[in-house]
């Protein structure tokens, strides 16, 4: 790879683990497994250790992941930073990890215990009294208080039998397997969405506002460090977990202490085949050094300590029967198979399913219908099938070919060029109706308040709603909706059809958003319509004129003039103008030699003389465009004060960095 690529794939991968972060951390909601999360990083470190210079503060190998939330209490100020731990992936990287600090301070003793998945948790002791838990957060400055919380759970203690004057230590808070299944099965009974894993249960449970919710979901703590200690003098790590039996603090059970990497290994090799008949989920075993002078004299970087390193187990892989491969058609008309197939046990829970992706994945293994198939599931997330066994591969078994035509409404189905997916290109197909419309409704489109997802499932199920036509013909039939209470009694009924009527009066770019032309969301509609001037004239634009607006390619351009072309869509148009919507912008002509036309500026930071949305209306009007993220397209970046990630990417790229007298210059040439 040139210089720009290896920048171009840094920005990347950094942009990609940081809204992984998100998503586990903040949200927990993770949308890929541990061990995607893991090589996701580890390529990124490889580069940084391989291009140094390119290493910026902002990188997540360089942060602690994760932010403090205001969910379930106040934040509160670590008085000791509970870093992460520097994952390892092999035999090799725990051989020189123990060796390389055996060398370093000489002879000492290593402890190995399981690695908890789940949430950690800092409990702050003053005269032997529990006075406040705190999360990670940001894992350095701060955390939310949730003591209340973590006073109803049973393995957090109170009141110690020793009274030191001040004690703070860390452990994980989890689910087990057992209290998983029970909560699950009261939120299917509640008719209430049910939890993915046990580490996203727990984690969201103990950021519950009412503590009696986290009481009934039983959640469970394990505690695996001292993080301070004042009025008793304690020497290692072992040392402080006697200290906790004798005061009935539940810690990491069967912790093996060794002195050389043999045993090191022999006792990661001995959690390892034990795990899977654990109660509870581990991703891995964390290896410390014992001394605590021993830890000072290795200390730590901004991210880990140098005195541990996690070890993380290779995903858990099973073989089963490949049943069938069935068909589900998305929101866009993307056709997606799945395999169904006999239920294993993975990570503690029965997986019967797994995506396939698309058909060059499916041809890629070879993966037909009656073949023993590997399957396996990392960090209990998401399930994935990993290959074929040949050896067991049914005589008779044929190649599998997606079908021709929509398994839903029998349509033809279409594959677009240098492209892996198959799409239903039916605008009526019945699978994409609900979908097609809360897109439709939703806050980047229309925005309509009051027609959300059980509202329309009403309206559909009850024949008021085929297209997003008849949402603007609901008002004719408003005694029929209050008779059959579809959002409830006539006060409500006619607040949502007033926000219907006022939805009518949004700027074109929010209507074309809504119609669902792939490729063309909320950025893209506005740079249409600011380009045409008006849906109308944005119909007649042809495949070229579409190429001349900026970040519209050829398969984007493609999208629109077939949607355009098809008499189904024209018809809905037509029915929406009818209807009293707004089709052409209000906004001023681009002036064709303004010399910022056609530009794309980024705003980042709190301007003093202007506000982002009067700065993007200067840069609008002179035929500027406005994103909301730095790329390499992007040609000017107006930055004021606090700017943050924007700023620091933009100076990588090496973009021209404006401030508000320059952008104030740079508009009125």
């Amino acid at each position: 790879m040139d210089i720009q690529e290896i920048k171009s794939e840094l920005i990347r991968l950094r942009k990609e683990i940081k809204r992984h972060n998100k998503k586990y951390y903040d949200e927990d909601a993770p949308e890929i497994s541990d061990f995607e999360y893991d090589e996701l990083m580890k390529r990124l470190v490889e580069l940084e250790t391989e291009y140094p210079e390119f290493i910026t503060p902002a990188s997540p190998t360089q942060t602690v992941g994760g932010t403090a939330r205001r969910t379930a209490g106040k934040l509160v100020a670590h008085d000791v930073p509970m870093l992460s731990l520097q994952d390892v992936f092999s035999r090799e990287e725990v051989e020189n990890f123990v060796n390389d600090t055996i060398k370093k301070i000489g002879a000492t003793e290593f402890v190995v215990e399981e690695k908890i998945d789940g949430l950690s948790l800092a409990l702050r002791y003053r005269a032997g009294e529990l006075v406040t838990a705190v999360t990670r957060g940001d894992g350095i400055i701060q955390g939310e208080d949730v003591t209340e919380n973590a006073k109803v759970i049973r393995d957090v203690v109170q009141s110690l039998n020793d009274k030191p004057e001040y004690l703070e230590i860390r452990g994980e808070v989890y689910m087990t397997k057992k209290n998983f299944a029970l909560t699950n099965s009261r939120q299917e009974r509640l008719g209430l969405k049910t939890f993915a894993n046990p580490r996203n249960c727990a984690a969201g449970t103990l950021r519950q506002l009412d503590s009696r919710i986290v009481a009934e979901r039983n959640l469970s703590m394990f505690v695996f460090n001292l993080q301070a200690v004042e009025g008793i003098d304690l020497q290692s790590h072992t040392d402080a977990y006697e200290f906790m039996k004798r005061n009935g603090i539940k810690i990491i059970h069967d912790y093996k202490i060794c002195r050389t990497f043999a045993e090191v290994w022999a006792a990661i090799e001995k959690i390892g085949a034990a795990r899977e008949n654990l109660d509870y989920d581990i991703d891995g075993a964390v290896v410390k050094v014992n001394n605590f002078s021993d830890r000072e004299k290795l200390g730590a970087t901004s991210k880990f300590p140098r005195w541990a390193v996690a070890y993380k187990y290779p995903p858990e892989e099973k073989e089963t029967v490949l049943k069938k491969i069935e068909l589900s058609v998305g929101r866009t008309g993307r056709v997606t198979p799945t395999a169904l197939f006999d239920p294993v046990s993975l990570n503690g829970t029965k997986v019967e399913r797994a995506t396939l992706h698309n058909q060059d994945f499916i041809s890629a293994m070879d993966i037909r219908i009656g073949d023993t198939i590997k399957v396996y599931k990392s960090g209990e997330i998401i399930p994935k099938v990993s290959g074929v066994n040949l050896s067991k591969r049914p005589e008779n078994s044929v190649p599998f070919k997606m079908p021709d035509v929509c398994p839903v409404c029998s349509h033809k189905l279409e594959r677009e060029e240098n492209a892996a997916d198959f799409r239903c290109v039916n605008p009526g197909c019945p699978a994409q109706t609900e979908n097609h419309i809360l897109n439709f409704v939703g806050r980047s489109a229309t925005d309509i308040k009051g027609l959300g997802e059980n509202a329309l499932a009403k309206l559909i199920a009850e024949g008021f709603i085929k297209n997003i036509s008849d949402i603007y013909k609901l008002k004719e039939r408003r005694d029929e909706l209050i008779e059959k209470k579809i959002f409830g009694l006539a006060k409500n009924t006619d607040k949502v059809l007033g926000a219907i009527e006022e939805s009518k009066k949004n700027p074109p770019a929010k209507l074309l958003t809504g119609l669902g032309i792939f490729g063309v969301g909320s950025s893209a509609a506005r740079d249409l319509i600011l380009h045409f001037g008006g849906i109308d004239e944005l119909s007649r634009a042809t495949f070229d004129d579409l190429k001349n607006v900026p970040d519209i390619g050829d398969i984007t351009a493609k999208h629109i003039t077939d949607f355009f072309a098809d008499a189904e869509n024209i018809s809905l148009l037509d029915e929406l103008k009818k209807s009293g919507l707004n089709f052409k912008s209000d906004a001023p002509k681009i002036s064709g030699d303004s010399k910022i036309s056609g530009k794309i500026f980024v705003l980042t930071g709190t301007l003093e003389k202007h506000s982002r949305s009067d700065a993007s209306k200067l840069i609008e009007e002179r035929g500027g465009i406005v994103k909301n993220s730095v790329t390499k397209k992007t040609d000017y970046v107006l930055a004021g004060e606090s700017a943050g990630s924007k700023l620091a990417k933009a100076g990588e790229l090496g973009i021209k960095i404006l401030n508000e007298s320059e952008f104030e210059q740079l508009i009125s040439e």
